[in-house]
């Protein structure tokens, strides 16, 4: 283009064509809205547009990418309850994924990959070999079952870990994550508010009627789930949250944010109540005793270890706060003769017997939700697994269960190294809160299926990555810190 006398610039041929574009698509959507009387058509160029810009941004930087991962995934049941539940919007995780590390390998003069090269990359890379080779596993499970529960199982982590190590190299882009990470969070107990008190949207009330209310009303009470996939993942991701935010509130210094964090944290552990979760307390207990631990200091350990006693002693021994249902609800998890614990312990005795001959698991997709679609013939598939940790027994066997525990415990205590050995106090106490919610929702699995599901399961792995990448942002920040003394 260029500038002409009058003040006007010409249109380039360039131009020209992409204009002439925009009115075809225009037009096409007019003619196409017209004739089959649908509201949405004419909206399709913008989005087409719209797609395009974000394709560009992606690519001149692949943080954007990791970003939209992080909030789609969080918002991904709104689009699939009030738009369509046919439609498999959870491919938008793996598409967003794979053009994010294709934006990295397009820009890779920018990046430092030897960080892959960690016990971290090995680790995921391992189990997702081994969840390959669960294809022909002689149990003969679907191949489609197959497909669908490697997606969670091995293949979120060996996309999402790794590149959080690539990404995440400052302290400002580690402080995106945990902002948005609150911020979607803080969204969603909003979203449960609202489910509680003012009812719930088209697309939630549809959820219900179309069997989730077997499981989120109970005694005449919802069980709030949000916009999460239900309230077994919304219960933990708060619970989760609440210790984050209360991690925070105690390691920071500014006391604006000390009181926004510690409201936060009282928000998120309402949102657990309403939950109705019992599971979420184990994710509780854990990540506040874990971020105790992380915090290896003396007086610390003994404080917290008797305030969470205290804690635990007034829900098993006593009936204080009883009469309102979502603390009646929270104290049946400390209860040993819970009718469902009984349950779930009956059919883990079922289970045992029928896995004595099967060391390697009756293969991925045989129980749960995709063992009723996929692999309804095999007995796997009749039984509820109630638990993450039982999901993996039953699909790997005893055999991939040792691997999938042993792979944890060596993450999650090269996690306590690493947060020992951080000397910059914010970026340790932001590496505290990641921490402590990684073993929160891992100890919750036990109970639940929730570091396997969104957005959990993105939390735990970008929090994996943040953390063996958390030297890189120590050193970002000492130079920063160097560069402000000589400009000072």
């Amino acid at each position: 283009m260029y500038q002409l006398s009058t003040g006007y610039r010409k249109l380039t041929k360039r131009g020209y064509i992409i204009l002439s574009l925009a009115l075809l698509l225009s037009i096409i959507s007019g003619i196409a809205a017209f004739a089959t009387n649908l509201f949405f058509v004419p909206f399709i160029p913008v989005i087409i547009v719209g797609l395009v810009i974000f394709v560009i941004l992606l690519f001149r930087e692949p943080f954007i990418g990791l970003v939209s991962v992080f909030i789609y995934c969080f918002f991904l049941f709104v689009f699939s309850r009030e738009i369509n539940d046919e439609i498999q919007f959870g491919l938008g995780t793996e598409a967003l994924l794979i053009l994010t590390w294709l934006s990295v390998w397009y820009n890779a003069k920018r990046f430092d990959f030897s960080v892959l090269t960690n016990k971290l990359t090995i680790l995921c890379l391992i189990w997702f070999i081994i969840s390959v080779i669960q294809l022909v596993n002689p149990a003969g499970a679907s191949p489609t079952g197959w497909l669908q529960e490697i997606r969670s199982t091995a293949l979120l982590p060996l996309l999402l870990a790794p590149l959080g190590m690539i990404l995440i190299t400052t302290n400002k882009r580690l402080n995106t994550i945990i902002y948005i990470m609150i911020v979607c969070s803080f969204l969603g107990i909003l979203n449960g508010i609202k489910q509680k008190y003012l009812g719930l949207s088209p697309g939630e009330q549809r959820f219900l009627d179309d069997g989730g209310s077997i499981t989120h009303v109970v005694s005449g009470q919802l069980r709030v789930f949000s916009f999460y996939s239900h309230a077994g993942q919304f219960g933990p991701s708060q619970a989760q949250l609440s210790v984050a935010c209360a991690v925070l509130a105690i390691g920071l210094k500014k006391w604006g944010r000390k009181v926004i964090l510690v409201v936060l944290s009282l928000l998120f552990f309402y949102g657990m109540l309403i939950s109705g979760t019992r599971g979420s307390f184990f994710a509780l207990i854990a990540a506040a005793g874990s971020a105790v631990f992380f915090a290896r200091k003396f007086k610390i350990i003994i404080l917290g270890v008797l305030a969470l006693g205290f804690f635990i002693g007034i829900l098993k021994y006593t009936n204080i706060g009883s009469s309102n249902y979502n603390i009646y609800r929270l104290r049946t998890a400390v209860d040993p003769d819970d009718p469902s614990l009984k349950v779930r312990f009956e059919s883990q005795r079922v289970l045992a017997d029928y896995m004595k001959s099967r060391p390697f698991g009756g293969g991925l997709g045989v129980i749960g939700t995709f063992g009723h679609k996929y692999n309804s013939d095999k007995f796997l598939s009749t039984i509820e697994p109630d638990s993450y940790w039982v999901k993996i027994w039953v699909m790997y066997g005893i055999i991939g269960m040792i691997i999938w525990f042993s792979i944890m415990m060596y993450l999650i205590g090269k996690c306590f190294g690493i947060i020992w050995t951080v000397k910059e106090k914010s970026l340790n106490t932001k590496l505290i809160a990641l921490g402590s919610g990684i073993i929160g929702l891992f100890v919750c699995s036990y109970g639940n299926e929730v570091m396997n599901d969104i957005p959990s399961s993105l939390i735990v792995w970008l929090s994996f990555g943040a953390i063996f990448n958390a030297h890189k942002i120590e050193n970002s920040i000492t130079k920063s810190e160097n560069i402000n003394k000589e400009i000072a």
